[in-house]
């Protein structure tokens, strides 16, 4: 399933915001993966551990 327009921005400026991707980068990622990856940075941001 892809996401919708403004789905997709927001995924990509979280992205953004915690790995400091440049936005081809993340663009470039399958959504699964781009979705995981954003999982794991907020997760990180919420006080998780490596």
């Amino acid at each position: 399933m892809r996401p919708s327009p403004d789905g997709l921005l927001g995924e990509t400026a979280r992205l953004a915001y915690h790995l400091h991707w440049p936005l081809d980068t993340i663009l470039d990622l399958e959504h699964r993966d781009r979705r995981r990856f954003l999982g794991e940075a907020e997760g990180l941001a919420a006080g998780g551990a490596w």
